[in-house]
């Protein structure tokens, strides 16, 4: 019989076998352990950091200089709903061209009341080609395909609206008057129209409102461009001693400038802390690296959603398209790449980035990958699809994404800094020493300044209500 005693086997009994070695806990405690740096999962890639050309702007202010335009862009109108009744927010109505600039906000408001609000399904035929425009129609919800006719006369769809959308404005500019384009629902909605006949009556009774429409209609007379430019007098193909146009080009008298916007915290660190916790690894290195990471997040965030000069919310109306039917298909991303000239990047929230594979997959496409920075990425056309989880996802299903065309010689998309300020810890990024509080506490000042400018309408191009859900098959 075998005397040897297996170590770690309880002996007959339930009893433990006497220890015989240090075991490992008791070890630790005269043990240095090896630590990694403090981790933080809300780092994402920044590709639009990374990706953007960014000017220095000593003076705090970049300013835009570009030719007069005649014509007024378009934008969106907003709403407020209350229960099933939707109503506009009547300052949101100097989106459309006509009152774009207006100041009477009681004839906003009354013109605003003066909407009756109608329901649609998906297939209805709201308005037909040739038929005379008499009503005003702003889509409240939904998604409506305007369509024309091929050469052979076939169907085609020309364009869609979506939320905040307007046409039958421009029956304003208008000979005759009718209807250049059948409109149909794609999905079902909600719109707000107003008759002309409506709409006249408040005219007749404002008179600054009547100026309003005049100057609007001004702008339209002049020599212009595709663009809304001034047009410049040229002559080409002429022969003998034929006499030359004269021309200059004239600029828009109230350029549109851009102050570089600021992101700050105050880090706060314990003197104790300092002192006495700075090995292996320095406490206040640490600290300030990771509230760096959280700014350059708020950064990018703040490049894409902002209000002022935020991507999004900047596109130009007509550099906005909608999906064909939902989900980004390889259809939208050529229309949305054809709408401009050297475009340098997408950017798309990484779901809807899976559902462009999708879309690809179903067609049996394999889009190639594009080496940028010694990386591989995700590309169409050439044209590598960045990830950029700051695009929001509305709705837990909508997403956007953008295109964009880069650099000041480009007349692209640029992103505005300052550096050489005091305490610079990264360009652009300061970070200044506040003091030591009765407390103990230090205090620094964290700083990043930046903002960024569209320098071309056309330099950014948005598709819009893009599905990001997975559907099944």
């Amino acid at each position: 019989m075998s005397t040897e005693t297996n170590v770690g086997i309880p002996a007959p009994g339930g009893e433990s076998p006497a220890q015989q070695s240090l075991g490992t806990a008791g070890a630790r405690n005269l043990a240095t352990t090896t630590k990694s740096a403090p981790q933080m999962q809300g780092i994402s890639p920044r590709w639009l950091l990374r990706m953007l050309p960014w000017v220095e702007v000593s003076g705090g202010t970049y300013r835009v200089n570009r030719r007069l335009r005649y014509a007024v862009g378009r934008g969106r109108v907003g709403f407020v709903k209350t229960g099933s009744e939707v109503r506009i927010v009547p300052p949101t109505l100097r989106e459309v061209p006509v009152l774009r600039g207006f100041e009477d906000d009681a004839v906003l408001e009354e013109l605003a009341g003066r909407f009756v609000q109608r329901e649609f399904s998906a297939g209805e035929v709201l308005v037909a080609a040739g038929a005379p425009i008499d009503e005003v129609f702003i889509i409240a919800h939904g998604k409506l395909d305007r369509l024309g006719s091929g050469k052979y006369g076939d169907e085609t769809v020309v364009g869609s609206l979506a939320d905040g959308d307007h046409l039958g404005d421009e029956a304003l500019r208008q000979e005759d008057g009718a209807w250049p384009y059948t409109v149909r629902a794609a999905t079902a909605g909600t719109v707000l129209a107003i008759s002309w006949p409506s709409f006249q009556e408040l005219a007749d009774r404002s008179e600054a409102l009547q100026l309003q429409i005049m100057d609007y209609l001004a702008g339209f007379e002049q020599a212009q461009n595709k663009h809304g430019e001034a047009a410049i007098g040229l002559s080409a193909g002429h022969r003998g001693e034929y006499e030359l146009p004269g021309a200059f080009v004239d600029y828009e008298l109230k350029p549109r400038e851009y102050e570089l916007s600021v992101a700050q915290t105050v880090l706060k660190v314990h003197s104790r802390v300092a002192d006495l916790y700075n090995q292996p690894m320095n406490q206040t290195e640490h600290q300030l690296r990771l509230t760096i990471e959280a700014l350059r997040e708020r950064q990018e965030d703040e490049l894409v959603n902002n209000p002022e000069f935020g991507l999004l919310q900047n596109a130009e109306y007509d550099q906005r398209i909608q999906t064909h039917s939902g989900p980004p298909t390889p259809d939208d991303m050529d229309e949305l790449l054809s709408r401009r000239r050297s475009t340098k990047m997408f950017l798309a929230h990484p779901r809807a980035i899976a559902a462009f594979g999708r879309e690809c997959s179903r067609r049996g496409l394999y889009p190639d990958t594009v080496e940028v920075q010694g990386r591989q990425v995700f590309g169409w056309r050439g044209v590598p699809v960045f990830p950029c989880n700051k695009i929001p996802i509305v709705g837990g299903n909508t997403s956007s994404i953008i295109a964009l065309r880069t650099g000041e010689d480009n007349q692209g998309v640029i992103g505005l800094h300052q550096t050489g300020i005091p305490d610079e810890y990264q360009p652009g990024l300061s970070v200044r020493f506040m003091g030591i509080s009765e407390k103990a506490i230090i205090s620094y000042l964290v700083s990043a300044y930046y903002s960024a400018a569209i320098l071309v309408p056309d330099a950014v191009g948005v598709l819009e209500n893009v599905d990001v859900a997975h559907h099944r098959d």
